[in-house]
């Protein structure tokens, strides 16, 4: 009896699945195990295996295109087996063409498992590398991670999976080209002409859009700003260093100051549930990562319990596969308090929008030589500078005010953060 696939729910704010590719097509041979597609969602790209032996008989959609969650992603059965009645049945995008019959039941199979990426057979000779109407480069998650740490450009690359996709076999026999001489730039557009572009909106950008927009129009924010010398950070961090296992960065001893200051002030590691508050008694520490497409939060949990050394080796994963979209669900949710970090681009201070459903979020700027009064002089000083968004609802400013006091003092004085 033929088998449906839904489009699983990969994540808490998935609402549709994108086809990122297909690893077989209709009328191949499926065993249990083997990888049937790969699955964009807002936050990551996920392998979806089969469960079942069979045929594929059924496709929801072309890559590129979106399934919504529970929507009818495939169908396993025997070869030349009639589902034309469980297709009439299933929940179907509404862009796929489907004959109106009556309903059959057939089991239903959501759960995903994320396997690596499977390096598909050859069926044609190479060619060149091809692009998703989004601009991003046919590669399977594997080629674009080897393909990252020897320094490859995935556009000089030719594919040798389906339909010019790049597979791990091509990133270790590419051979670099010599570079032809460079051409002079070709004459712009007469002078006045206009010109865009316009690229389809990601999953991930999405999301992205719509709960920030909620977080900023729901949530009544305010926002408080402080000055914090980082001279004893400063030499705490080198000679930290000098002796730690792992590289600890400011970041590690900023997300260390946020959780031990959380557990003097938990009103701040909170959320507003509409009806009620939550108070969290566990600390998990929200680290944004900027990735291509936007914006990826990875959760480092218990942070208040973790040395540096381990947050700082934690933080170094979680954001390694943010960036190759590799997190898991247990990876990036249940966040109570969210760090935001635009030091390292020369960012002075901001603003941050809250992370639903935390009460507030930090924002960090960069560390600066500046001048400072120390014991009635003025003498050149680094100085950082944080700002700190709460949700009024939740946190009052007297609250959010002793919370940054806290967390001024362990930096200032990181020995603290050791005891």
């Amino acid at each position: 009896m033929a088998k449906i696939i839904e489009m699983p729910r990969l994540s808490d704010t998935m609402t549709e699945g994108v086809i990122a590719a297909w690893h077989k097509k209709v009328g191949d041979k499926v065993s249990a195990g083997d990888l049937l597609a790969e699955i964009e969602t807002d936050k990551a790209t996920m392998d979806l295996e089969s469960f079942f032996d069979g045929v594929l008989l059924y496709a929801g959609a072309e890559a590129g295109k979106g399934i919504a969650v529970g929507g009818l992603l495939a169908v396993i059965g025997q070869a030349g087996e009639d589902i034309s009645a469980l297709l009439g049945g299933a929940k179907t995008p509404a862009s796929a063409p489907v004959a109106p019959v009556p309903q059959a039941e057939a089991p239903v199979v959501t759960a995903p498992v994320a396997v690596p990426a499977a390096v598909p057979a050859p069926v044609a000779a190479p060619v060149a590398a091809e692009e998703h109407e989004d601009g991003r480069v046919k590669a399977s998650p594997l080629a674009k991670a080897i393909a990252r740490e020897k320094g490859i450009d995935l556009t000089q690359v030719a594919g040798s999976g389906d339909n010019g996709r790049i597979v791990k076999r091509d990133i270790e026999n590419y051979q670099p080209q010599a570079q032809p001489v460079a051409q002079a730039p070709a004459a712009m557009s007469a002078a006045g002409g206009e010109s865009y572009e316009e690229v389809v909106v990601s999953q991930m950008r999405k999301t992205i859009a719509r709960r920030l927009s909620e977080s900023l129009f729901t949530a009544p924010h305010f926002y408080l700003t402080m000055e914090i010398s980082m001279d004893k950070a400063k030499v705490a961090r080198e000679a930290l260093n000098a002796v730690s296992p792992v590289k600890i960065s400011y970041n590690d001893m900023v997300i260390k100051a946020v959780a031990l200051s959380l557990r003097q002030h938990p009103k701040v590691n909170s959320a507003w549930l509409g009806d009620k508050i939550r108070y969290n008694k566990h600390i998990h520490i929200g680290m944004a990562v900027a990735v291509e497409e936007g914006l990826l939060v990875p959760v480092i949990r218990h942070a208040d319990t973790k040395g540096l050394s381990e947050i700082s080796q934690e933080a170094k994963t979680l954001a390694g596969k943010a960036r190759d979209r590799k997190l898991q669900p247990a990876e990036w949710e249940g966040n109570t308090f969210t760090v935001s970090n635009l030091g390292m681009f020369g960012i002075d201070t901001f603003t941050a929008i809250i992370n639903p459903p935390d009460a507030c979020i930090l924002a960090i700027g960069g560390i600066s030589e500046q001048p400072v009064v120390r014991n009635g002089e003025i003498v050149v000083g680094n100085v950082m500078k944080v700002t700190l968004s709460c949700d009024h609802r939740v946190v009052d400013g007297a609250i959010g005010s002793a919370f940054l006091v806290t967390f001024k003092q362990l930096l200032e004085d990181p020995m603290r953060m050791l005891l």
